[in-house]
């Protein structure tokens, strides 16, 4: 049976407004501006000493000694370790490296980040804990700044206070400590693809180039503006690796983690009260943990992507623990897993050497063995055959026929390089030439190779031959293929 239909409404028409002033607020409230964004708050890190911090400060020395101590470094007669640009060539201690050997960049590219998804898959985000540029030079610029404006409470109090002449001197002082570090680390970083003495001469004498002029600034400003100001927004905001970590964390990822089942509830209280008969969990709500964190999180709620897992809760918690006389580890590293089931550090370990990690282990030692070996076998020099443009073979008197090649050789070593050539494929076909060849310490170098082949010794057309090129000095045999072309 169909169902009776429904009457249809009445459409009343309405004209359209013209009236085109803003919607006023109802009697009696006021106006107010709705932001949608949230304003950026300031972060004032608290110190802290600890195992943690200690870790960190050490990672500090150990890279900030590799970057401004290697460009001063020698190896012979040059830089140990230079990117020379201009001339195409790379050094780095005994290697010498040319844009052909781009294979080993992408080796150590690959190595690098299998190297950061294996530990970041054992214990979180390390690399931006303890290693990470950013981290490393904010680490720095704290210090300088704790020690011209003082400890958290101090530097806090200071920004809030009316300018006086002290205040004015502890940042103009902190600001040129600054300004140095950047400057130094851009000098520093140029130096790297210019001879560092050259350049501290060019710098002595005001000749700097206009292109490290830039770079130096640059360089230096990026430092002084990200580890000086921007700081934890760009591991909050800009860096992609807090955004796609949690793809590579697992339940047995060693992370910075707070112990609900032992902290909760968490409240302020004497060191005379007995925790065991109160009715409060471990944690006394100090909130330090808060003030010690370098990008502004609270770690007792949770893993959050802002977490670098620098271990400063970590620290500061065991120092409350101490004073309280409770057990150390409220804040600690730890695994989902492990917190779940109450596991010791013993089957913690254990959990740690899983399929995933082991794979990771063996794809990246591979690698590397596959790239030591490469460069251990490599050939103390290189060749590349071409045909002269001008003049593809020439009939000369006798019937003689000429082709003309052009073989380039590029020492990658850094002695004098001796080689001879010689020709097969063709019966009588011989170098007319020079067969003894020399390039210097890592240089490349054409020569112009003139090859004869007697009349009658091979039909028209093209046949394949082989150049063989014989270091002298040591065993390596190259043979290069090539095409000698014989006119009809």
């Amino acid at each position: 049976m169909k169902p009776p239909e429904r009457p249809a409404r009445p459409v009343i028409p309405i004209a359209p407004s013209t009236d085109t002033s803003p919607i006023a607020p109802p009697p009696g409230a006021s106006a107010a501006l709705v932001s949608l964004y949230a304003a950026h708050q300031k972060i004032y890190p608290r110190s802290v000493s600890g195992l943690f911090s200690r870790l960190r400060w050490y990672m500090v020395f150990f890279t900030q000694l590799l970057f401004y101590g290697l460009p001063w470094l020698h190896w012979g007669e040059r830089q140990a370790v230079l990117f020379d640009l201009a001339a195409r060539r790379f050094y780095i201690f005994k290697l010498v490296l040319y844009p052909q050997d781009f294979i080993y960049l992408a080796g150590l590219l690959v190595i690098c980040a299998l190297s950061l998804f294996l530990f970041t898959a054992v214990a979180g985000r390390l690399w931006c804990g303890y290693a990470c540029p950013q981290t490393v030079y904010t680490e720095i610029f704290m210090w300088i700044e704790r020690h011209t404006e003082g400890d958290r409470s101090a530097h806090m109090r200071r920004d809030q206070a009316s300018w006086t002449v002290e205040k004015f001197g502890r940042k103009a002082a902190k600001q040129a400590l600054w300004i140095a570090v950047g400057w130094w680390t851009g000098f520093t970083f140029v130096g790297y693809f210019t001879p560092i003495h050259v350049l501290a001469g060019e710098i002595a004498q005001f000749s700097l180039g206009s292109w490290e002029v830039f770079w130096v600034f640059f360089y230096g400003f990026a430092t002084y503006g990200n580890a000086g100001y921007m700081r934890e927004q760009v591991c909050k905001h800009m860096c992609p690796y807090a955004r796609f970590q949690s793809a590579m964390f697992d339940k047995d990822t060693l992370i910075v983690s707070y112990d609900a089942a032992r902290g909760e509830p968490r409240g302020a209280r004497s060191k005379k009260v007995d925790l065991a008969s109160s009715e409060l969990g471990a944690c006394v709500d100090c909130s330090l943990c808060v003030q010690v964190c370098p990008t502004g999180i609270d770690i007792r709620n949770g893993l959050q992507y802002e977490c670098i897992g620098c271990g400063a809760c970590a620290d500061v918690c065991d120092e409350v623990m101490d004073k309280m006389h409770y057990p150390r580890g409220l804040v600690k590293y730890s695994t989902e897993n492990a917190m779940h089931n109450q596991w010791g550090a013993a089957e913690i370990v254990h959990h740690v050497f899983r399929p995933r990690v082991m794979l990771y282990t063996t794809v990246v030692w591979t690698i590397i063995a596959i790239v030591g070996i490469s460069l251990l076998a490599r050939a103390p020099f290189k060749v590349d055959v071409e045909r002269d443009r001008k003049s593809l073979a020439r009939e000369l008197a006798g019937g003689v026929i000429e082709n003309v090649f052009r073989l380039q050789i590029m020492n990658v070593t850094e002695a004098e390089l001796r080689v001879h050539v010689q020709v097969d494929g063709l019966p009588g076909l011989k170098v007319v030439t020079d067969e003894d060849l020399t390039v210097a310490p890592a240089q490349s170098r054409w020569f112009v190779l003139r090859l004869q082949l007697p009349p009658g010794q091979a039909t028209p057309g093209s046949h394949p031959i082989h150049f063989e090129i014989d270091g002298q000095d040591d065993t390596t045999v190259l043979k290069e293929k090539a095409v000698f072309v014989v006119p009809h």
